[in-house]
């Protein structure tokens, strides 16, 4: 996939809340940044197709804060409803405070509001996937999509990437037919993300310092689900 960002290291990804400025100035003040902060790629929209357990387990590990969990998830770009030629398999691994990421290109499918499991085995079946990532995947079910609009930032070393995503959408999910149900459409939160390799974490608060901010644990995922449904933790 153009563009795709297949990740070679551990990293970590430091979320903020930004509840004092609109896109403009947050856009502004990442630009002004001394570390030289400027815009890279084009804008794009991007789609995922999240699973989990039945009983949500992915869900509750996140949200208690558990050190070693993983998700998994389906992600393409551009439209959301679409016949997609390069969607991904991507599975996120999280160590405390440390990320990685495993990547895994599938077959071709259509996504549409029809779309149903059926679908979505056979796209795994196809995949060229190792047994124990096919059965991680195939033993979980569809539980959330969701599409934002992202914007790409590095600094002059190249060693740090600042992502913003705005227009954020949450899109219930089943595992029968016709599994696209409502949504909830979220516009006034902007999600920024600081993005670097481990052993950059020492210059990192050089970067967080000036950034007027507040670091966050935040995850679109959490937010997704919780949209949909009433959960007591």
């Amino acid at each position: 996939m153009e563009d795709y960002t297949y990740l070679k290291k551990s990293r970590f990804e430091r979320k903020f809340v930004n509840d004092s400025f609109d896109i403009n100035q947050t856009e502004r003040i990442i630009k002004l940044h001394p570390s030289l902060f400027s815009e890279i790629h084009q804008r794009r929209n991007i789609n995922n197709i999240y699973f989990d357990s039945p009983t949500l387990e992915n869900y509750y590990d996140n949200s208690f804060g558990k050190s070693e969990r993983s998700k998994a998830r389906i992600r393409w770009y551009g439209d959301l409803f679409q016949k997609i030629k390069t969607p991904i398999l991507e599975i996120k691994i999280k160590h405390g405070q440390v990320g990685n990421k495993l990547s895994f290109p599938l077959p071709s499918f259509e996504f549409n509001r029809n779309f149903d499991s059926a679908i979505l085995t056979d796209v795994l079946q196809k995949a060229n996937l190792s047994h124990d990532i096919y059965n991680k995947v195939s033993h979980s079910i569809p539980t959330l999509v969701n599409r934002y609009s992202r914007k790409y930032f590095t600094d002059f070393t190249r060693g740090f990437r600042i992502t913003t995503d705005t227009n954020l959408s949450y899109y219930k999910i089943s595992a029968g037919k016709n599994i696209i149900n409502h949504k909830v459409v979220d516009n006034d939160n902007i999600i920024i993300e600081l993005k670097y390799d481990f052993e950059l974490d020492q210059k990192s608060k050089f970067i967080t310092n000036n950034l007027p901010f507040r670091l966050t644990k935040n995850s679109k995922y959490v937010n997704g689900i919780e949209c949909f449904n009433e959960i007591a933790l």
